[in-house]
């Protein structure tokens, strides 16, 4: 048996939802994840403990004793483990003087060569470190502790951890195959597209996958998924070879409206909302400074949604 020591953080905070609620349901749409995904994790953090957790009926969920004697141990884990992520890496950036810059996107317009400059000044013997994180993470390294702030899209796995500022807001566009018999439209219904193949991030991202299938929009209609990306070259060779559509910010759509892809604005389509997100705990100098540059060089721009996130994909990279 698997000793309950390799039992992962992630499985402890969807055991701690799933008890809070006692509903799998609700407990997924809280966690912004499938219910399919929580079962799994719950399942194989019984395995690993060789005990149920959970006593399931087709009518209720309830704590089993085991379930009952793991939850107060569960909330301290990861209360422990959160104050330890924030004082190891507050200790790491003071020793080494980084502040890491996780991204789901990259930007455009100059935003981040703008902060950069005006934090240089600011804090001369901090060096900033971006790293590009897969679309599966849709908290771009921040919910591991591998980043300190993240330019990420909403809506944000675990929202109760973290803090935001809103970067940018841009419509969304529907991304077409070459020859596609809507190529040619100036604009689309999202009815028209409902039944349509489409390009999903990875089931892991959660509720943004969901966001980026526009599962409000379609009101129940069910979405048949032709396959999953989680990179922008792979979103572009799919497109191309028409293996199914997907959804973009309108400013990273010159990236892939090329080789007959086309880009064509949808009615009735909620906008993305580009974020800069840190964890809520971190209280450092450094972070609070970026996030007030990052926040006077977005509104500097004479209106925030011409600052064009340009080499994402579907989803977080968008």
């Amino acid at each position: 048996m698997t000793g309950p020591q390799e039992a992962h953080l992630r499985q402890l905070r969807y055991f701690v939802a799933v008890a809070d609620e006692l509903h799998f349901t609700k407990a997924a749409q809280r966690l912004f994840v499938s219910q399919p995904v929580l079962s799994r994790q719950i399942r194989d953090l019984e395995s690993q403990l060789g005990t149920d957790l959970f006593a399931r009926t087709h009518r209720a969920v309830a704590l089993t004793e085991a379930g009952r004697a793991l939850l107060p141990r569960a909330r301290e884990v990861l209360t422990l483990w959160e104050h330890a992520v924030v004082e190891v890496r507050a200790a790491t950036a003071a020793a080494t003087d980084v502040l890491r810059v996780g991204m789901s996107t990259a930007l455009g317009r100059g935003l981040l060569s703008r902060v950069r400059r005006s934090f240089d000044r600011l804090h001369p013997g901090v060096r900033l470190v971006t790293r590009q994180f897969s679309w599966d993470d849709a908290t771009a390294g921040l919910a591991e502790g591998n980043a300190d702030v993240g330019f990420v899209w909403l809506p944000l796995p675990v929202p109760g951890l973290f803090d935001w500022i809103v970067v940018a807001e841009e419509p969304r566009l529907v991304l077409l195959p070459p020859g596609h018999r809507l190529a040619d439209r100036d604009r689309v219904e999202v009815s028209e597209l409902l039944d349509e193949p489409w390009l999903a991030l990875p089931e892991q991202s959660g509720a943004l996958r969901d966001f980026w299938l526009g599962l409000t929009e379609r009101a129940g209609h069910p979405v048949r998924v032709a396959a999953e990306v989680s990179a922008t070259d792979e979103t572009f060779e799919a497109l191309v070879n028409g293996v199914g559509l997907c959804f973009v910010a309108e400013g990273n759509a010159p990236s892939y409206t090329r080789d007959g892809v086309s880009a064509v604005p949808v009615n009735g389509l909620s906008s993305s909302q580009l974020i800069l997100a840190w964890r809520r705990a971190d209280r450092r100098a450094a972070v609070r400074d970026f996030v007030r540059l990052t926040d006077d060089a977005a509104h500097d721009t004479a209106h925030a949604h011409q600052v064009n996130a340009v080499s994402g994909g579907v989803g977080p990279a968008t």
